[in-house]
């Protein structure tokens, strides 16, 4: 039985402060006491969901990869969560996979919030991730990306686990709470939510709601509200099982995205 082992850190987000956000990053993730796998923060956890590229942006090798780099090695774990990254004169929401030997993978968020003004300062990713630790298949996506269940399709399948790391309003949770138990359900794939608490520099204030959905949309966690670091585990055999009781995703119509 292949288990997965997670470490979420819902967290509260210093705005647009990389120094301290890193800093009580590292302070906070001195509680995890159990071996994991996996480390999830949010999305742009070290400066919150900000437009101010110029000033914040950092390139591949910057401070906070550094930060990545040293957590992977200290927890002997992947760890993930986005950052905003400047290459060839363009901006990114990156998702970076971080591995303990310094190997890394990226995800460039698909989706712009439009209503945030997101697309007028970043450039938009092309192409999905799909990663592999201890046995399972991992596609990892951004905030916004959650909206679009096209891009985010099961197709073959090709994830055990989707995840999603996210800056997502209060005000608009129910949405958050509604579309992550169906991703699980229409993909048959567990799915692992992490947002942030708090208000951010815009005064847009975050509940949280962190979950770990199952395939059958049953509730692993759920945490709103307060700044969280919670462990759990999961089976690759419940999503053997759920696809075995239900083998729907065979019937799915075929398609193919066109930019």
């Amino acid at each position: 039985m292949s288990v997965l082992k997670i470490t979420t850190f819902q967290a509260y987000l210093f705005w647009e402060n990389i120094d301290k956000n890193l800093q009580n990053l590292s302070l906070r993730l001195s509680g995890i006491r159990e071996k994991t796998d996996l480390i999830i923060l949010p999305e742009m956890f070290n400066t919150g969901f900000s437009m101010n590229t110029a000033a914040l942006a950092e390139e591949s090798n910057g401070k906070t990869m550094k930060w990545m780099l040293q957590q992977a090695e200290r927890f002997d774990c992947v760890v993930t969560g986005s950052l905003i990254i400047k290459e060839k004169d363009k901006y990114y929401n990156r998702l970076i996979w971080m591995r303990p030997d310094g190997s890394f993978e990226k995800y460039d968020k698909r989706h712009l919030f439009a209503m945030g003004k997101e697309d007028d300062y970043y450039t938009p990713g092309k192409d999905k991730l799909i990663v592999e630790l201890n046995g399972w298949k991992i596609c990892p996506v951004i905030c916004y990306d959650l909206r679009f269940p096209v891009w985010l399709r099961n197709k073959n399948p090709e994830y055990d686990l989707l995840l999603i790391v996210a800056n997502w309003p209060e005000k608009r949770s129910l949405h958050w709470r509604t579309l992550i138990p169906a991703r699980a359900v229409e993909n048959l794939s567990y799915v692992v939510g992490v947002n942030r608490v708090g208000h951010d520099g815009n005064e847009i204030y975050h509940s949280g709601d962190s979950m770990c959905i199952d395939p059958n949309g049953k509730t692993v966690y759920y945490k709103p509200n307060d700044e969280d670091l919670y462990t759990f585990s999961i089976s690759i055999e419940e999503v053997v099982k759920a696809r075995r009781l239900f083998p729907f995703l065979k019937d799915a119509d075929n398609f193919k995205l066109i930019d």
